[in-house]
């Protein structure tokens, strides 16, 4: 009974989110749709646990559902005239995975970077601390950003090795070896300090702040994500795990970003 309980449920979705999805669509005014959004791609591991237990190559089955994805939102995001795209696809701490998952979860990436530039839609910037990666991804990720460089106006960041902490680090670091660099001495570099200055150091130096941060699966933290870039943002957490998250939770994102007001700390 319960199992078509879920059936008549799930059909009775099926039916009625493509009206819910034309009315949202409807309504929105896309003059207040943001420029750079931000995307926290949660949950795939979670996602693969529900629909495939605790088998064998359950979690990479998942994240190559989560890289399936990117491409259908990235395509919901042209509709909406979002011009920048950043996604944040592996963390620092990722990286001490186990050896196998790391591995695998490296090449799903690439794959998914690699079939992003095969489309030749979007240009595509990789951002975060690439050295961090192994030489062949670093190289294959150089070449995917001169390939697509001014493909067109929609600008797709795959945050890749990013932790918005080592990124501030780095930042200052940046700025303190320039100011070495120029002869200036410790209380000149000290002096020169500044929100703008150290903006320009960041991995996403001449890319402007994201409007809008969508973290999917659930959980209501950045966890490190644009720590510096986001300090304006408006957020919106959906419950979909990153492999189930659909249009209509897109549209959703951008009806709650269009009927906040923005008032920039004042």
């Amino acid at each position: 009974m319960s199992a078509l309980k879920s059936y008549i449920k799930g059909l009775i979705k099926a039916l009625l989110y493509p009206v819910y999805e034309r009315r949202l669509l409807a309504r929105l005014d896309f003059s207040q749709t943001p420029h750079h959004v931000g995307v926290i791609l949660d949950g795939n591991r979670r996602w693969a646990k529900n629909n495939f237990g605790e088998s064998d190559g359950g979690t990479e089955k998942g994240h190559q559902a989560g890289a399936h994805k990117i491409i259908e939102f990235l395509q919901w995001c042209e509709d909406a005239e979002v011009s920048i795209i950043t996604l944040w696809l592996l963390s620092t701490e990722n990286l001490n995975r186990e050896p196998a998952e790391l591995d695998a979860l490296l090449r799903i990436i690439s794959d998914a970077v690699e079939q992003l530039d095969q489309l030749g839609n979007w240009q595509i910037k990789p951002l975060g601390a690439l050295e961090l990666l192994p030489d062949w991804l670093q190289e294959k990720l150089r070449d995917i950003e001169v390939r697509s460089r001014g493909r067109s106006e929609m600008v797709v960041n795959v945050a890749i090795g990013y932790g918005g902490r080592r990124e501030i680090v780095d930042a200052v670091k940046s700025f303190i070896t320039h100011g070495i660099a120029q002869g200036q001495s410790a209380q000149e570099i000290a002096d020169n300090i500044s929100i703008d200055e150290i903006g320009k150091y960041l991995y996403t130096a001449g890319i402007p702040d994201p409007e809008l941060v969508i973290r999917t699966s659930g959980e209501q933290r950045l966890s490190g994500f644009l720590l510096w870039q986001s300090a304006h943002s408006e957020f919106y957490f959906c419950e979909a795990y990153w492999p189930d998250f659909r249009r209509v939770d897109f549209l959703r994102a951008l009806r709650a970003y269009a009927l906040r007001h923005r008032r920039f700390g004042r």
